[in-house]
């Protein structure tokens, strides 16, 4: 793609995610939202493979049905209320359709359809910025709304979201599929405990964009696509796939790794709040997210000379490892030991 393209494209993601992140009144952020939409589509659909047009067909049909979502949402707020502040979402017809409008531009359940479609027909780098950067906003509007939304909704959809997420992800062998049902179970997470404790749903979220950022980095300089892939990558770079394994611990959030951080103060939140019950069952669900970060970790650890039935031939490259990779794996890894401070910055 065209460079100058590329850069009005960018820009334009991150103008539209300031607007919405910072905006106080509901046209503004619905403007934000759709200066997204449109900037990410040609990123999407660089390539002219039909599965990337379909990608960008699909992700640009659903985005749209959860925008106008949003704008009748505001709307019907505003005609009960007489004011379109964010912060003022009081109405509980509102309140239902803008939860629905966001669980489908995040791609909770049951509106996850999309997502691992879209996901996999993306480059690594766009899959990365649809996995990070595009979920910003709306996550961004449920915590402006959060006061005002349904507990026992946001609690289905996120145990739901996290079972889905886990239990679709079992059989997958293509990379991109499985961190797209990753996502899904990660957002299950954010969901059960935007209502409780706004601020550690932020903190999920950073923590889990700086874990997807190490991973869809390294696969995009190892050149990784699917399983089988994945097993000869360590030819290319050693150091990097150990680093890789390290971070999949982490995102399936074991500790002593940084993952581990935001589940174990989201399972203490949920206790405090009498809610054991959700707290055990949301626990036990990702149970089967681990099983596939397990088998994406088992498939990095194995080193298995390169072979000619299925792929090229992959050596050791001599390229030095970016920059970005090395801090962001660092911070993915390392943490967890510095919890207390995180928490007084949170």
């Amino acid at each position: 793609m065209n460079p100058q393209a590329t850069l009005i494209f960018i820009t334009s993601l991150m103008l539209g995610t300031t607007i919405t992140i910072s905006s106080n009144h509901w046209i503004m952020a619905w403007t934000g939202l759709e200066i997204n939409t449109l900037a990410i589509l040609p990123l999407i659909s660089k390539s002219h493979h039909p599965r990337a047009i379909e990608a960008a067909t699909k992700y640009f049909l659903t985005q749209a049905a959860a925008s106008a979502l949003v704008l009748f949402s505001s709307m019907t707020n505003a005609w009960h209320t007489g004011q379109w502040d964010i912060t003022q979402l009081t109405h509980p017809t509102s309140c239902l359709i803008l939860t629905s409008a966001i669980a489908m531009k995040l791609g909770l359940v049951p509106f996850h359809f999309w997502f691992p479609e879209v996901l996999q027909g993306s480059p690594l780098t766009t899959g990365l910025i649809l996995s990070t950067i595009m979920k910003l906003p709306p996550i961004a509007l449920l915590y402006m709304t959060s006061p005002s939304l349904n507990p026992a909704l946001l609690t289905t959809l996120a145990i739901l979201s996290t079972a889905l997420g886990g239990w679709m992800g079992l059989n997958q062998t293509q990379v991109r599929k499985i961190l797209a049902f990753s996502s899904i179970s990660h957002l299950g997470w954010m969901a059960i405990i935007i209502v409780y404790n706004p601020k550690l749903t932020l903190l999920n979220f950073y923590l889990y964009a700086v874990m997807t950022a190490t991973i869809f980095l390294t696969l995009n300089t190892t050149k990784v696509l699917k399983l089988s892939t994945l097993m000869t990558a360590w030819t290319k770079a050693p150091s990097l796939n150990t680093m890789l394994l390290l971070a999949l611990l982490s995102l399936a959030g074991l500790p002593p790794l940084t993952g581990f951080l935001p589940k174990w103060l989201i399972i203490q939140e949920l206790t405090k709040q009498d809610m054991a019950l959700a707290a055990t069952l949301i626990s036990l669900l990702s149970l089967l997210s681990l099983f596939f970060y397990l088998r994406l970790a088992y498939c990095t650890a194995i080193t298995l000379p390169p072979h000619t039935t299925n792929h090229m031939k992959q050596w050791r490259t001599n390229k030095p490892t970016n920059v970005t990779i090395a801090i962001l794996t660092t911070i993915t890894i390392m943490l967890l030991p510095i919890t207390p401070m995180i928490l007084t910055i949170v």
